[in-house]
Order: C-alpha cells, then structure tokens, then sequence
C-alpha cells in the first residue's frame, strides 16, 4: 500500500490574505507562499493550512446549515481562556450556540468558518 499523509488544508475565503493574518497571529504560523489568490501558512509540522480566494463567498452558518460548515479545524491550547481572548481581539466571534458542555469552545473565524478551541 503506498504512504499517504496529510499535507495541508485549505480553507476559501473572499480575502486570503487577512484570513491568513488572522490564522498566523493565532497560531503563530509563518507565511509559506502568497499571491492575491492564495496565501499558505506553515509550522514546518508538515501540514500546512491554506487560504483560496473565491468568488462570491459565502459563509457558513453556525449551527444552521442553509450554507453549512463543511470542515472546521480544531486547535489544541493550553489556556482555553487566554486563547479565546486572543482569538476575540484578532477578529473572531463567538456564537451563542456552544456544544460540548465546556470540554471546547466554538468560535467563528473572521470569514464565518467555525472552529474550536480545545485543551489538552
């Protein structure tokens, strides 16, 4: 059977390069490659995350699903609440709706992507 691991993830977005900002201050991920179409960040961990721009965007409804979520990334934090914070600052939202009887918390992105927060 041939090795096949994951490389990276790519997210669409109306605006590559202020997602990837968000992303990279969050993260602390470096920028790896950009155009106006495309921005990739990487940690060197092997699996890069993108940034595509498309037409028309729209973005998902959380927890609707009249344009659903498709994926959401997950982020590990030592200090949920030092990481919520900085998300908040750096542009995110948080909805009211949050699963998980506090084990993560659920933000959206500043393109409405949903993602979580979780800890160790």
């Amino acid at each position: 059977m041939p090795g096949v691991e994951l490389r990276g993830v790519t997210l669409d977005c109306a605006d590559p390069q202020t997602l990837a900002g968000f992303y990279g201050a969050l993260t602390g991920m470096r920028e790896l490659f950009s155009t106006a179409e495309f921005v990739a960040l990487t940690n060197d961990s092997g699996c890069d995350v993108g940034f595509q721009r498309v037409d028309r965007y729209r973005a998902p409804q959380w927890p609707g699903q009249d344009v659903p979520q498709q994926l959401h990334l997950d982020f590990r934090a030592d200090d949920l609440d030092a990481a919520e914070e900085l998300a908040l600052k750096l542009g995110a939202t948080k909805p009211d709706h949050q699963p998980g009887n506090g084990r993560w918390r659920v933000l959206l992105d500043p393109a409405g992507h949903p993602f979580c927060l979780t800890s160790p």
